[in-house]
């Protein structure tokens, strides 16, 4: 049962909602290739992508990664993703200047029935020197974030979440966040339902506000956070919205997340004027940094 003692939906002005759950809910062909696995040979894969039609491309399996394993990371929209990235308008591959000669699929992990993270190594050259490039690839594919700005007796708040972080070792306090399912692509969808499943907050579609679509359209409207080992790229959204301090209080320190995915998160809510000191999570200073330059360009539609 919960302890919060409020209505689960409170309406907040004409057109927005926000509600405290009373507990967590749960044309072509771009390339062609042929497949080797014959028990005596590591497993192997041939490709051919457009811009190297006369040169194929070896894929191969690491010794420890299974003929499943395998085949599910060259079928995935990560790595066919990838494949793409390097022919578009801003790819390696787009100038002809470099040459892609082979992939080693190093690792693969699974997220239930489809694939969450990728490892493998790419052998990229510069065609007029020979010179090879840093290659290595950790593929996770697309997310989203939301900065959560809520207006109460004349204070801005953001809402954090506190997560338990492996890879750094620490727990990070860092804004609501989650990956896009595979070949889905919905951007928005996901941003609200990472927030309902993180937070507890119901929000809107509409009232969703993409700040990464301000930038030029030359960075495909989303920012890479480490773009020296990782293909991630993050969709930052806005929502704002006013409540009453009940609900501040409310929130804070409450516990979230899916259980049965290993998520421990605590909620905190804390003075924006505060926030770029609060945390060292990318997504937060990023956030920030979009908001402020897209309010001070007048860019953010006017709250109703």
């Amino acid at each position: 049962m919960s302890l919060l003692s409020v209505p689960k939906r409170l309406l907040l002005g004409s057109s927005l909602s926000v509600s405290i759950l009373n507990q967590t809910r749960k044309p072509r062909r771009p390339f062609c290739f042929n497949m080797s696995s014959e028990s005596s040979h590591p497993l192997t894969h041939s490709l051919t992508l457009p811009t190297q039609l006369g040169q194929p491309i070896q894929i191969i399996a690491a010794p420890g990664v299974s003929d499943s394993q395998f085949r599910t990371a060259i079928e995935s929209s990560l790595f066919k993703q990838w494949l793409k990235n390097l022919e578009s308008e801003n790819g390696i591959l787009a100038t002809g200047s470099f040459l892609l000669k082979q992939v080693l699929v190093q690792g693969v992990d699974m997220f239930g029935q489809r694939i969450g993270f990728l490892k493998f190594k790419a052998d990229i050259f510069e065609k007029e020197t020979g010179q090879k490039i840093p290659g290595i690839v950790f593929a996770r594919g697309p997310a989203v974030t939301v900065l959560i700005l809520l207006s109460s007796e004349g204070e801005t708040y953001a809402v954090l979440t506190e997560q338990v972080r492996a890879p750094t070792g620490r727990l990070v306090l860092e804004l609501p966040a989650g990956m896009l399912d595979a070949d889905k692509g919905d951007f928005v969808g996901t941003a609200v339902r990472e927030v309902e499943e993180e937070t507890g907050i119901h929000l809107k579609l509409g009232d969703m506000v993409d700040l990464t679509a301000f930038l030029d359209p030359s960075t495909g409207g989303r920012v890479f956070p480490s773009p020296g080992g990782c293909d991630e790229e993050i969709s930052v959204f806005l929502y704002r919205g006013c409540v009453g301090k009940e609900i501040i209080t409310q929130l804070q320190g409450k516990e979230t997340g899916l259980r049965e995915k290993g998520e421990l998160i605590k909620v905190h809510v804390v003075p924006y004027k505060e926030l770029w000191r609060m945390t060292a999570d990318a997504k937060v200073l990023m956030a920030i940094a979009l908001y402020e330059m897209a309010k001070g360009g007048g860019l953010l539609p006017l709250k109703t």
